[in-house]
């Protein structure tokens, strides 16, 4: 029987983006259905203005995308997880955020981060600047191309990790693939290696996590063999469900394909899994 590793990139009602169907309690029920031993709820932490000491202040950019941003209830978000801690004492429950463009805005995540006990810090890239906006770099593919649109976007991700230091994990590394346009040749990883093993050497170099995403298409043994040979030294398992059934999904699959590059769990079930 495999041993599924913990699902640390799990979305519920508190997060801006999820819909009715969303629920803690009905993530933690499934996740003690399938068999994650452990789950972290990393809600949105995303901004559409700054504070001083915010880099994107300096920069000068404007926001040009999701427009349905709202600000984390840090309160409630904390009372339902204790809520959840009590339901389920078997299930290890962990607080967490997914910080948007950490470097960007440095400031204003460690105001939220420094009101209360956050876990696991995801870090994600969801838009790039473009022309003194940041904007989803999905809907660039048709102005700049694809391949332009993920050079940018990898330049991006690694200033992002170069520049913040406020997250322990990166979030699905290469975002703009799950809006691949019909139209485009297929995307194959090979073709942008230099984009993906940059990313990869810088967050080695920093000591972090690579999170294999299992919403994203499923990143193959190649990559996660070009993590190794970059210096990564771990990975997570993150479902980013943001409804209950998708907690923990495709994790079977996920695993093998970590075995198979070199990565396996420890004696602790709750960890990241090592090489």
């Amino acid at each position: 029987m495999k041993v599924l590793p913990a699902d640390n990139h799990v979305h519920s009602e508190w997060s801006f983006d999820t819909g009715p169907q969303a629920s803690m309690v009905g993530a933690c029920a499934r996740a003690v259905e399938v068999g994650v031993p452990a789950i972290a709820f990393t809600e949105h932490l995303e901004f559409t203005d700054w504070v001083e000491g915010d880099a994107i202040a300096v920069d000068g950019l404007a926001i040009g995308w999701w427009a349905l941003i709202r600000p984390i209830d840090l309160t409630g978000y904390l009372a339902c997880v204790a809520e959840c801690r009590e339901r389920f004492p078997g299930l290890r429950i962990r607080t967490g955020v997914e910080a948007g463009e950490p470097h960007m805005f440095g400031a204003s995540v460690a105001g939220v981060l420094a009101s209360g006990p956050i876990e696991r810090v995801l870090g994600s890239l969801h838009a790039i600047p473009h022309e003194g906006r940041l904007i989803a770099p999905d809907k660039l593919f048709h102005t700049l191309g694809t391949s332009e649109v993920m050079r940018r976007y990898f330049t991006e991700m690694v200033r992002m990790i170069k520049e913040s230091d406020v997250f322990e994990v990166l979030a699905h590394l290469d975002y703009p693939r799950r809006y691949w346009p019909a139209d485009a040749p297929p995307y194959r990883e090979a073709d942008y290696e230099e984009g993906y093993r940059a990313v990869l050497r810088a967050l080695a170099g920093s000591d972090r996590v690579l999170e294999i995403n299992t919403r994203s298409p499923l990143a193959s043994v190649d990559l996660l063999r070009w993590w190794r040979e970059e210096g990564g030294r771990a990975v997570s398992f993150g479902s980013d469900a943001h409804v209950p059934w998708i907690v923990g999904d495709k994790f079977d699959l996920a695993v093998d394909v970590a075995a198979s590059a070199g990565f396996t769990h420890g004696r602790d079930p709750y960890d990241f899994w090592r090489r």
